[in-house]
């Protein structure tokens, strides 16, 4: 794989990755319309690891706190502290895509792979998250939230496992007719990237240092560093980008992009 590829992946992954349009869907379709060999779930989940740190350094006071409360606790949910209701949400949300990923990692999902799956979930969660943004009222906080709104965001977070469909855009969809603010929806979405990216990572981490393959090691930490750099770019423009504007634009994008990819393919 040579570096550029690299640059180029990990540049398309920080830019796609927190903003509701699919970055696996678009790192699958780079490969395919360039005549890129397609390197699978190493590289998609080394990129994603960039992006796992981005969110860390960016959302550090929250991180910090929900630690602290959850230590303090004793590990134990106590919802009369923001910062541990927020912790144990998150980790109730992460159950369900946790489970599922584990599940189809162990079974094989090649086929979703197809551009005109990619395509097909492009246009049609583009236009759900249209509807929830634009017909859903914004008067609900992440400390608002209670334990049957993180189990509705974790189930939807499961469909994100079928390329092109987003992790993060499912997600904010779900908040978003939740009644949760614009602001809210994507902190809460990249939060709840933490647990999934984090479990993904250890495993394949597992499996290179069994392997042994220097190469591959290599290649996994240019492009966390790549990635990293990018996607924490995007999610300081995208949070300020929130308190102000509306979800439509990557919504208008999903559907001309998914529509030619229909047409295409």
């Amino acid at each position: 794989m040579s570096f550029l590829h690299l640059i180029s992946l990990a540049a398309l992954q920080g830019l796609t990755e927190f903003l509701p349009v699919s970055s696996s869907g678009h790192l699958i379709l780079f490969s395919k319309l360039l005549n890129f060999k397609d390197e699978g779930l190493l590289v998609d989940v080394a990129l994603h690891i960039g992006s796992l740190f981005a969110v860390l350094i960016y959302f550090k006071t929250e991180v910090l706190q929900m630690l602290q409360a959850v230590f303090k606790s004793r590990f134990k949910p106590d919802f009369k502290f923001v910062y541990n209701k927020l912790a144990f949400l998150i980790l109730i949300a992460s159950v369900p895509a946790l489970v599922v990923g584990f599940y189809l990692r162990n079974t094989g999902v090649d086929f979703l792979r197809n551009p005109k799956i990619i395509g097909f979930n492009i246009l049609f969660y583009g236009i759900l998250l249209y509807v929830a943004d634009k017909y859903f009222k914004s008067r609900r906080s992440v400390q608002n939230m209670h334990i049957k709104d993180a189990l509705f965001i974790g189930l939807a977070q499961c469909l994100a496992l079928i390329p092109g469909t987003s992790r993060s855009g499912i997600t904010i969809t779900m908040a978003r007719t939740l009644n949760i603010t614009r602001v809210d929806a994507a902190k809460f979405s990249m939060l709840l990237s933490l647990p999934v990216i984090a479990a993904a990572g250890f495993l394949e981490g597992y499996r290179l240092w069994v392997s042994g393959s220097s190469a591959d090691m290599l290649t996994a930490f240019y492009g966390i560093v790549l990635s990293f750099i990018a996607s924490y770019t995007v999610i300081c423009l995208m949070m300020k980008w929130l308190q102000h504007y509306s979800f439509t634009p990557f919504v208008i994008y999903r559907v001309f992009l998914g529509l030619y990819l229909l047409l295409w393919f």
